[in-house]
């Protein structure tokens, strides 16, 4: 069977090429802002899981600018259901940021590592903006207390870097930033 057309085949090959440029670039756009969402919320979770876990390792209440409701959302979000924050007693508060404790360093370092990796997968770019995403906040987290933190803020993002720094070696990326 023969088929009869009056579009040449150089025509379509251009035809196809101008929709691969245009799907090519709505790609690259799209991983533009998938990457730098990323590191935005990988920046906010990292500030507020930093922050709660310091006010409670200190007994005190949080400072974040954010209002109670969201407050008691992102609680929720990451799977907290205990007691109401601002009213734990002092052998509460220990106990929820003890070893074992959900707002400990190694349950609070998973959450903030598994957000990045969760949301990067095995994309180099992704990682690298999520792990950036962390460190800002964690700067962030600083700057509200307006002093250092406590230790087990420093010990809990090192154990959350040290978690991404792992995947990006496993995955033979080098933990040196070429574009840095």
């Amino acid at each position: 069977m023969q088929i009869n057309s009056n579009i040449k085949q150089a025509d379509l090959y251009k035809k196809y090429e101008e929709i691969k440029i245009k799907k090519q670039d709505e790609i690259k756009s799209s991983f533009s802002d998938l990457k730098s969402k990323l590191q935005k919320n990988s920046m906010s979770y990292s500030a507020v899981s930093i922050d709660v876990q310091s006010k409670i390792a200190n007994n005190e209440k949080s400072t974040l600018d954010i209002n109670q409701e969201d407050f008691q959302n992102f609680l929720k979000d990451i799977g907290y259901n205990g007691k109401n924050i601002a009213s734990l007693s002092q052998e509460e508060a220990k106990k929820l940021v003890s070893e074992d404790g959900f707002f400990g360093i190694a349950q609070t370092a998973d959450r903030i590592a598994g957000f990045v990796l969760n949301g990067a997968g095995n994309d180099e770019k992704l990682l690298r903006a999520g792990r950036e995403g962390i460190l800002q906040g964690f700067k962030e987290a600083e700057q509200i207390w307006g002093d250092k933190l406590p230790d087990i803020s420093y010990k809990t993002i090192d154990k959350a870097l040290e978690a991404i720094d792992k995947k990006m070696n496993e995955l033979g990326f080098s933990l040196i930033d070429k574009n840095a």
